[in-house]
C-alpha cells in the first residue's frame, strides 16, 4: 500500500506541476536486458531491416532495459504534455494561393512553439525536486525529454498513458496522438500505476480496421501496421536525414519543411483532441505555413537567430534550406508568374553554393519549377 500511495502521489504533483499525463511503470530488479519490458523484442528485427536509417542512437545497448540506463533502476515514471493547437491540421491547409503569391510550406505541429525540450525539461526537473522533498529515503532518478535511451512509447503504454497505435505513435482515448512524452528513471521502488483498481486505461487495439494513416502516407512509410521504415518517413527526411534526400521520394513530399503530422492529422482519435493550454505551443512569428522564399532567402546566421529556441534547429542549416528547396520544386508556381521569376533567380543563387547538398537541391527546384 506504501508503494501505491507513493504512485499516487506523484501522478497527483505532475499534474499539479503542469502534466497533463502521468503513470508509473516498474522494471525487473533482477533483469538487464529485454525481458524485463517484453515489448522490445522486435526492436533488434526492426533494426536488422535498417528501418532507422542513420538514427544510429536507436542501437545504443543502453536502450534494452532501463537498468542499463541506471543502475539500480525499478520504477519508470511517464509523463505527457499536451501541444494540440486550435490551428488547422495539414491536410485541411492550402498552400496555393492566386499566382502571385508566394508559395508557402508546412512545419509539423510541435515546432511552431519555443523548444518543448526546454519547457518539458523544467516540469521534469520539478517534479524530481518534489520527489526529493517529499520522500525521506535516498533514491537515484535520471529523467530525459526525448534524448535518453529509453523507448518512451513503450514506456508510456505500459504505464497506462495510452497504446501504440499503427502509426507507432502512442493514442491516448482523450488526448489522442498529440502529445509530447518524456520520462523519469528512478531507483523508487513504486507502484504500476496498473496496478490501481481505479486507473482507466484504453483498449489493447485502437485502431480495430482502420488505415487511414497507412494510406493517407505519401511516401509508404508505414510498410505494414504498427511499423515504420523510418528512411521513408518525411518526418526522417527533413529533420534526422544529413545528406542528399532521395530523388524519388522527393516528389512525394509535397511542401513539408520540417517534419510531417499527416498520419496523425487523418488520425480519428485526433478529431475531437482537446487543444493546449500551454501558450509556449502556440505558433511563433510566421511559422504556421511560412513562405517558402522567406525560408530558403535565410543566411546561416538569420536562421540561428529565428530558431534558437525552436525544435527547427535540429534540422540545421543546410537541412532546413535543402527542405525548402525540395518544397520549392513541388509547390508548382506558375512560370508567366512574378513568383516564378523571384524564386527562380533565389534558386540559381543557391546552386551556386558552395555547399554541394544545397547547391543540388536547389538545381533539382530549378528544373521542377521550369516544367510547369
Amino acid at each position: 500500500m506504501f508503494q501505491t500511495e507513493r504512485t499516487t502521489w506523484i501522478e497527483q504533483r505532475a499534474r499539479a506541476i503542469g502534466f497533463d499525463l502521468c503513470g508509473v511503470t516498474s522494471v525487473s530488479a533482477d533483469s538487464a536486458d529485454s525481458s524485463s519490458w517484453p515489448e522490445l523484442a522486435r526492436i533488434p528485427e526492426w533494426l536488422a531491416l535498417g528501418h532507422a536509417g542513420e538514427m544510429r542512437w536507436l542501437s545504443d545497448p543502453r536502450r534494452e532495459s532501463p537498468t542499463q540506463v541506471l543502475p539500480g533502476a525499478r520504477s519508470v515514471i511517464v509523463c505527457a504534455v499536451n501541444y494540440n493547437s486550435a490551428h488547422p491540421y495539414s491536410t485541411e491547409f492550402s498552400a496555393t494561393g492566386s499566382q502571385e503569391d508566394s508559395p508557402r510550406g508546412w512545419i509539423s505541429r510541435y515546432a511552431w512553439g519555443t523548444d518543448y525540450h526546454e519547457t518539458i525539461g523544467t516540469k521534469l526537473e520539478a517534479l524530481v525536486n518534489a520527489m526529493r522533498a517529499q520522500f525521506t529515503e535516498p533514491f537515484d532518478a535520471k529523467w530525459y525529454v526525448d534524448t535518453g535511451p529509453i523507448h518512451e512509447r513503450v514506456a508510456a503504454q505500459r504505464a497506462g498513458l495510452g497504446t501504440v497505435g499503427k502509426h507507432t505513435l502512442l493514442i491516448h482515448p482523450e488526448l489522442g496522438s498529440w502529445i509530447f512524452l518524456c520520462v523519469i528513471v528512478t531507483t523508487l521502488d513504486l507502484a504500476a500505476s496498473s496496478e490501481n483498481p481505479s486507473a482507466q486505461f484504453p483498449p489493447a487495439d485502437v485502431c480495430g480496421q482502420c488505415t487511414l494513416c497507412i494510406d493517407a502516407c505519401p511516401t509508404s512509410a508505414i510498410v505494414e501496421p504498427y511499423v515504420l521504415d523510418a528512411r521513408l518517413c518525411i518526418s526522417y527526411l527533413t529533420i534526422e536525414l544529413r545528406g542528399a534526400i532521395p530523388e524519388t521520394l522527393r516528389p512525394k513530399m509535397g511542401r513539408q519543411v520540417f517534419g510531417c503530422d499527416i498520419c496523425q492529422d487523418v488520425c480519428p482519435w485526433n478529431r475531437e483532441a482537446p487543444t493546449t493550454k500551454e501558450e509556449v505551443f502556440a505558433p511563433r512569428g510566421n511559422l504556421l505555413a511560412p513562405e517558402l522564399e522567406w525560408i530558403a532567402s535565410l543566411t546561416e546566421e538569420e536562421f540561428r537567430k529565428t530558431f534558437r529556441a525552436s525544435p527547427i534547429k535540429r534540422a540545421k542549416y543546410r537541412g532546413i534550406i535543402r527542405n525548402a528547396c525540395v518544397a520549392i520544386g513541388n509547390s508548382n508556381v506558375k512560370r508567366d508568374s512574378q513568383t516564378h521569376q523571384r524564386i527562380k533567380k533565389l534558386l540559381e543563387r543557391l546552386s551556386e553554393s558552395g555547399d554541394a547538398i544545397i547547391s543540388e537541391h536547389a538545381r533539382w527546384a530549378l528544373g521542377k519549377i521550369n516544367q510547369t
